[in-house]
């Protein structure tokens, strides 16, 4: 079996370790330590660190096993580890906050089913490398959620769709709703903490930057600790004032900007005009995008001041707007909890793909029927059989079509791809089948506008039936 080690120096912390195959022993041996660098690896006598996740400006997360627990249930080990070089008064209020932040954690996680449940906290004391010394580590446990994080999403399948955009602001700004109504703000919204899990419910995840603003018993600052993520962050909190309810609202907004167009969000913003450039790289509705715009405004008060605020706004674009006054938004919570039956764990959600604009539809009808006919007129010169020349006319006019469905192929390479082929026929006399150049534009183009044609009548055949049905 494999254990990763936790210490964070340490240089090999993969160790293997045959006899811990045999479940019966890794429930009963008393502790395990690391081969390199003598680090205990069954953390709190339990948690059993298998993999290393990924690394964030507040710690560092390794999937885990608990070994009490029947089955050796899987949870997440978040290891506090702040980025940088932090001075000792200030190392010392990230661990307060550490802290804090797990109980607070316990509350919402267990009162939300969107919101990872805790599982423990607890420090760990070891022998440093260094002679004489001791350090100590502290680490939460969290509930484990099987799926793909939205920028995973983002990567796999290409960009969003507004449909697709709307179902992460309705679930995602319901969440915030909850934490807000608690005094909470997350403070680090944006697509890798937004969690799909397989039967396709949304998580917010990584509450390692929240804070309480009815805490006043340490005076925090956000940039001493690197609490943000650069380009998510509004002004307020950059500079390192207090955060407020709209400051989550507007990560949200940028992280929408993000999966919509597909461009890091450093580059989405000018700072020439102190504006964000981003509606002429989308297809979205004026309405959706003005709320967008609204909540990315650089001044908090101008922005909406609540998420049920933008619910409202978004309420007609909505398939199940479910938009309540705060004071029942935890009562709703709580009964959805308790109503809901269980999801099936093993149910992969098929990943849709973004919309396409009809401009995109009746350009790729031309591309494929301007491009269809320059190939089956170099094949049919090749092959000399009209039976086999259609038949894999057919195979590869298929494949260019799914490559469209799948935006492997679009913008610009609908152009590219028929002025290469082109070029070639009109270079490659013999690829010409004893047609003139003049005659295979005059085919190549009537192809295409056959092709526009059955897609206009198509998609009216589609838009009736869903009118009828």
């Amino acid at each position: 079996m494999k254990i990763y080690c936790t210490r964070p120096s340490c240089s090999r912390p993969e160790n293997y370790f045959a006899d811990l195959d045999d479940t019966t022993k890794l429930r009963t041996t008393e502790q395990k330590y690391c081969t390199n660098c003598g680090m205990p690896l069954l953390l709190d006598g339990r948690y059993v660190p298998i993999k290393f996740l990924g690394r964030g400006g507040f710690g560092t997360a390794f999937l885990a096993r608990d070994r009490r627990i029947p089955g050796m249930r899987e949870c997440v080990v978040k290891q506090f580890q702040p980025v940088g070089s932090l001075s000792p008064n200030q190392l010392q209020k990230a661990q307060i906050l550490f802290e804090r932040e797990a109980e607070v954690l316990a509350q919402i996680g267990s009162e939300h089913e969107q919101i990872p449940a805790l599982f423990a906290f607890f420090p760990v004391t070891v022998s440093s490398l260094q002679a004489g010394r001791e350090d100590q580590f502290f680490y939460l446990v969290q509930e484990y959620i099987d799926g793909q994080n939205l920028e995973e999403e983002l990567i796999q399948n290409g960009k969003f769709s507004e449909p697709q955009i709307l179902e992460v602001l309705e679930e995602i700004l319901q969440v915030l709703q909850f934490v807000h109504d608690k005094n909470i703000i997350h403070r680090d919204i944006k697509p890798s903490n937004i969690m799909r899990r397989r039967d396709g419910k949304l998580f917010l995840l990584d509450f390692g930057a929240v804070k309480q603003v009815t805490t006043a018993s340490l005076t925090e600052n956000a940039t001493s600790t690197g609490i943000y993520s650069m380009g998510f962050a509004p002004p307020e909190q950059m500079y390192g004032n207090q955060v407020f309810p709209s400051t989550d609202l507007y990560a949200l907004a940028v992280t929408s900007l993000n999966l919509l167009t597909g461009e890091e969000a450093t580059q989405l913003f000018d700072a020439y005009t102190n504006q964000w450039k981003w509606r002429n790289q989308v297809t979205v509705s004026s309405h959706l995008a003005d709320i967008l715009d609204k909540m990315l405004l650089a001044a908090a008060n101008q922005r909406f001041q609540s998420a049920n605020d933008v619910l409202a706004a978004l309420a007609h674009q909505l398939i199940a707007p479910k938009v309540l006054p705060q004071s029942q938004t935890q009562t709703q919570t709580q009964t959805q909890t308790q109503t809901q039956p269980p999801q099936p764990p093993n149910i992969q959600p098929v990943p849709s793909q973004p919309a396409f604009s009809t401009w995109e539809l009746l350009g790729g009808a031309a591309f494929s029927g301007f491009e269809g006919a320059l190939i089956a007129i170099a094949l049919y010169s090749l092959l000399q059989s009209p039976i086999i020349t259609l038949t894999a006319s057919a195979v590869i006019l298929g494949g260019l079509i799914f490559a469209q469905t799948r935006r492997w192929i679009e913008k610009f390479d609908l152009l590219i791809i028929p002025g290469i082929t082109w070029a070639i026929i009109f270079f490659i006399p013999f690829l010409r089948a004893g047609i003139n150049i003049q005659q295979i534009a005059v085919l190549a183009v009537a192809a295409g506008l056959v092709a526009i044609s059955v897609a206009v009548i198509f998609r009216l055949i589609y838009k009736l039936i869903s009118l009828i049905l």
